[in-house]
């Protein structure tokens, strides 16, 4: 019985996708969420990139989608271990961990560590 392990570049790919998630969330939160500046610029009628990621981002946390999103996307890769599921399911938890739905991304880190203890799927 072989086990859900990533091989050592599949490992260094998640670690990337991971820090890059991480890091673009801690952007998005103490650089344009909690800066007082770029909210009363927003607020006042500015169109950038910046102002429409920012109103992006705080209608998906508000609405906890990316606690959600990332809970579902575990438990598809609970059921069926992919790297892809285990990817996107790791983007959205790292995402939701920085943007405040701490708890249901919390919940999913435990999930996807739990994946590792499932069979690998057979080979097609």
């Amino acid at each position: 019985m072989k086990l859900f392990l990533p091989s050592a570049r599949a490992t260094n790919y998640l670690l990337i996708v991971g820090f890059c998630s991480l890091g673009y969330a801690l952007y998005i939160r103490y650089l344009t969420i909690e800066q007082t500046s770029v909210g009363l610029s927003c607020a006042a009628g500015l169109d950038t990139w910046l102002c429409f990621s920012r109103r992006i981002a705080i209608a998906l946390f508000t609405h906890t989608v990316f606690g959600w999103a990332a809970l579902a996307i575990a438990a598809l890769n609970l059921l069926r271990p992919s790297l892809v599921l285990f990817a996107v399911a790791l983007s959205l938890a790292c995402f939701g961990i920085v943007l405040y739905n701490v708890a249901l991304s919390a919940l999913t880190f435990g999930l996807l560590v739990l994946s590792f203890a499932r069979r690998a799927p057979a080979p097609d």
